[in-house]
């Protein structure tokens, strides 16, 4: 019997290979949340405009079609309208049989061709219907996404539906060469696992050395003693605490602490190079060099962990907590009792020798190790003060936390941003007015589109074109007296005139959708669900206007 191969020469399985890519980014953690997840689409609230010009869901169907791909769990469409030759035009995942079926189906079969892993289904009611007659619909997804525009009282009533159970929400539209979307968040919504520039997660203690790593200097305290080869090749961090022994000598135990000490002690390390080394030069002094501004700096506890330390959530858990919530009261609790967070772990790729930089490696991965122990020793009794749980907090999880304590991040969530007397949106509005050129004229555009889309929805009149004078005259007018209400906000003739500007657009195009623009909308909107769902990078806080006659966009905190 031919024995089975040792695990280590297995090869990827068929869906580590399909998802290849997508794994390098968010790892296997990331793709199991995707996985879990359900996503709702409501592609749209009825028929409104004259069908015959105006189409929308092109940017709802695009932005879903880039979470069928990587693998999310499941999707549903809600979408009460019916193919119409327009779209047949604009949306790729329409066929000519479509003609007069239900859209919500017909998109829903051909975006479930894409992967075969991915459960699909839809509803051809409204999404007011839907959540009245059915309490436990909202509740199956972990992500709701909206293609507008929709009548105002359907968004509040689905987004304060949202709200209360938690679920985050994307509002999207695009409508001619302009696109904008925002992000609804819970109250709290925190993140481990930000991914931020690796050159700023570097943590070396070089001014904090713990008995491991200062013993470890004495291998090279005799360094004139060693050869060429071997000067050349001890690690810099080793070279970096040396001098720094002989700095704090000579300056009464001190260390550098300003820019002008750091650079004497630049040039102190940049003179124990060997320019004649036979060995073709000194790349490990070359990198000591580089490493002193950036490294030999005191720890300071960051300004957003700092914050995340003081919240109610953190220094008083309770047995309803979030796990996050026990765990940061915990790397709190080892902040306090050593002033310092507990160590990565990680090292940067260095000029030495594999022996060494493998001791060295070693060195800092027992500490991390250790620190780990002693948070998760904190859970552990965090845990058993609040009692029973449904489960014990994993231990990769309060190590993954630990990795990254020093970039942790909490987003205090904030609506879908409205005009209608929305005193925080209409005060940032104010204030992104007066930079000359912003994008937030394309964003007050898309709200006036809304208000006229409202109202015919409302008065029924679904066959009316959306270019209609009057209509528009009254949304603007609307707008305009909105922003200006309390006073504080005068609007100019260039700042009007820009408004104007925006809303031609929309008006010029009937609500129409380009499928390039939608199809690129689509994308920034997937990747913005992407990071909702894995809870990994900084997703967008909250609104993102896209203007592709200029090929530009803006972010802003409305």
């Amino acid at each position: 019997m031919t024995e089975a191969f040792p695990s280590t020469l297995v090869g990827p399985s068929s869906k580590e290979r399909k998802y290849d890519r997508q794994l390098r980014l968010w790892a296997a953690s990331g793709q199991k949340a995707l996985e879990e997840s359900r996503v709702l689409l409501v592609n749209s609230d009825g028929p409104w405009g004259d069908q015959s010009t105006g189409v929308s869901g092109v940017v709802g169907v695009e932005t879903l079609k880039n979470l069928v791909l990587p693998g999310v769990g499941g999707f549903t469409i809600v979408d009460p309208a019916v193919v119409t030759e327009p779209d047949l035009g604009v949306n790729f995942f329409l066929e000519e049989e479509s003609l007069g079926k239900s859209r919500a189906e017909e998109t829903c079969r051909l975006l479930r061709e894409l992967n075969p892993d991915v459960e699909g289904s839809f509803q051809t009611q409204s999404i007011l219907e839907l959540i009245q007659q059915d309490p436990e619909f909202l509740p199956r997804y972990k992500l709701v996404l909206v293609s507008g525009p929709i009548k105002h009282s359907s968004l509040d009533a689905l987004c304060s539906a949202a709200r209360e159970l938690n679920i985050p929400v994307l509002y999207t539209r695009s409508v001619g060469f302009y696109s904008t979307f925002s992000l609804q968040l819970p109250a709290t919504f925190p993140i481990v696992e930000t991914h931020p520039d690796p050159e700023t997660t570097q943590d070396l203690r070089l001014l904090n050395p713990w008995p491991e790593l200062t013993e470890a200097t004495t291998r090279v305290e005799n360094l004139e003693g060693l050869d060429d080869h071997q000067h050349g090749h001890v690690p810099y961090i080793l070279l970096l605490l040396h001098y720094l022994d002989q700095w704090k000598e000579s300056h009464g135990g001190n260390v550098p602490s300003n820019y002008k000490e750091k650079t004497e002690f630049r040039e102190m390390v940049r003179s124990g190079a060997r320019t004649s080394n036979p060995e073709g030069g000194e790349e490990n002094y070359d990198e000591a060099v580089a490493a002193v501004l950036k490294s030999l700096n005191p720890f300071s506890l960051p300004s957003s962990l700092r914050e995340i330390f003081e919240m109610e959530e953190c220094k008083t858990p309770t047995p309803k907590s979030a796990d996050f919530w026990i765990i940061a009261s915990a790397v709190n609790e080892f902040y306090q009792q050593h002033k310092m967070l507990p160590l990565p772990g990680s090292l940067p790729d260095m000029k030495a020798q594999s022996a060494d930089y493998i001791s060295l490696q070693n060195i800092y991965k027992s500490k991390a190790r250790r620190d780990v122990e002693e948070v998760t020793k904190y859970v552990r009794r965090v845990e058993s003060q609040l009692g029973p749980r449904p489960i014990d907090i994993p231990d990769k999880d309060i190590e993954v936390f630990c990795k990254n304590a020093a970039h942790i991040n909490v987003i205090h969530g904030r609506n879908i941003p409205q005009l209608n007397g929305d005193a925080p949106t209409l005060k940032s509005l104010g204030n992104n007015l007066s930079i000359p050129d912003s994008l937030v004229t394309v964003f007050i555009a898309f709200q006036i589109l809304d208000g006229v889309v409202t109202d015919i929805q409302t008065r029924g009149q679904s066959g009316q074109s959306l270019d209609d004078e009057a209509a528009w005259s009254t949304q603007i007018s609307r707008a305009i007296d909105e922003i200006t209400s309390d006073g504080s906000q005068v609007l100019d003739d260039d700042c009007r005139e820009r408004i104007l500007e925006a809303t031609q657009e929309l008006r010029r195009t009937e609500g129409g959708e380009l499928h390039n623009i939608s199809s690129l909308t689509g994308g920034l909107v997937a990747q913005e669900a992407l990071k909702v769902i894995t809870r990994q990078y900084v997703p967008l806080n909250n609104t993102c206007v896209f203007d592709g006659v200029h090929s530009r966009s803006e972010m802003f905190k409305l």
